[in-house]
């Protein structure tokens, strides 16, 4: 578990077990939100989202009362030209994803974290698309802001899992295709599939001048393979059903995820990606933090390119490697 969980966060566990979706967002949006000035969050301030700190001179007309009401700071209200996010969701909906050794599955964590990125985001007036798939494109919708769009989004997250292989990078090819205005992808998924195919996806998100962030979402059974008895087990995708005593392959087994994993993490950093590893256990009220940070970071990065005057040399989010 990550060590900055503590007792006022949601336990995932009774979380999944709301049905409502945009539900689960919220009390996880709302639960960020109260824990924002404590730990694990404390020190950490709104002004990576639509707001920056009260500076002398500006102008009092824009001062937010109700951040002041929830932060006891002040702070200013930022105009449109300086939030303009649009940020599209790309979320795994491959068979692998309905893997569970918990009462809920990869899937609906994924979605639920989706869903959370999704309303904090649309509750700040921020554009929200999303991409749904497996080896094929589901589910798309563009980014908008529109009364009934976070409805439309939950509706196709909830969507069943139909997919039988994982194909990431030709769904990712499509989306980049359709996508013309850069902005922020976020990619959710176990990355269960070739390396040369999770770097072709990589590939793609980074050469198109996205802010591009991976969330790789792994259950605890399969980064820790805690399993006694000898079992029949069963790719989810392709039916293939192997007899394993995991004691025999337990060494071998966790060696090969965490290497998948350390090189999915290198093939990120080295295209300019955020990237995050989750097990599905993790209050999500952690990933959002994880999103957040990492926005903000590269927010200060770019300031720093422009005061050093080196900022229009390249795209406005990352610049492919």
């Amino acid at each position: 578990m990550d060590n900055r969980a503590g007792p006022s966060l949601v336990n995932p566990k009774a979380l999944m077990a709301i049905r409502n979706l945009e539900f689960r967002a919220r009390i996880v949006v709302e639960g960020f939100w109260n824990g924002l000035h404590r730990s694990p969050y404390h020190g950490f301030s709104v002004e990576f989202t639509e707001f920056r700190q009260y500076s002398p001179g500006d102008d009092l007309r824009y001062l937010d009362w109700r951040v002041f009401a929830r932060s006891d700071r002040y702070y200013i209200k930022k105009f449109e030209d300086e939030t303009n996010l649009r940020c599209y969701l790309l979320v795994d909906h491959s068979k692998s994803m309905g893997y569970s050794s918990l009462p809920y599955t990869k899937s609906e964590y994924a979605n639920t974290l989706a869903a959370t990125i999704a309303y904090f985001l649309f509750k700040q007036g921020d554009a929200v698309g999303l991409l749904t798939f497996d080896e094929r494109l589901q589910e798309f919708l563009p980014a908008k802001h529109r009364t009934g769009h976070l409805r439309q989004m939950m509706i196709a997250l909830e969507a069943p899992l139909a997919g039988t292989a994982t194909d990431l990078k030709l769904p990712l090819t499509q989306v980049m295709q359709m996508v013309r205005k850069r902005g922020v992808v976020v990619l959710i998924s176990d990355l269960l599939a070739p390396l040369a195919t999770v770097e072709g996806a990589l590939r793609e998100l980074a050469a198109f001048g996205h802010e591009a962030l991976v969330f790789h979402v792994l259950d605890p059974a399969e980064w820790m393979f805690e399993f006694d008895q000898a079992s029949i087990f069963e790719d989810v995708e392709s039916g293939k059903k192997l007899y394993v005593d995991p004691r025999a392959v337990r060494k071998g087994y966790l060696g090969k995820i965490r290497a998948h994993c350390d090189a999915a993490r290198e093939l990120c950093q080295r295209r300019g990606i955020g990237y995050v590893r989750l097990t599905t256990d993790q209050p999500l009220e952690l990933a959002l933090f994880d999103f957040l940070r990492q926005r903000m970071e590269r927010g200060k990065r770019r300031r720093a390119l422009t005061r050093d005057g080196r900022a229009h040399s390249q795209p406005t989010a990352i610049a492919a490697s």
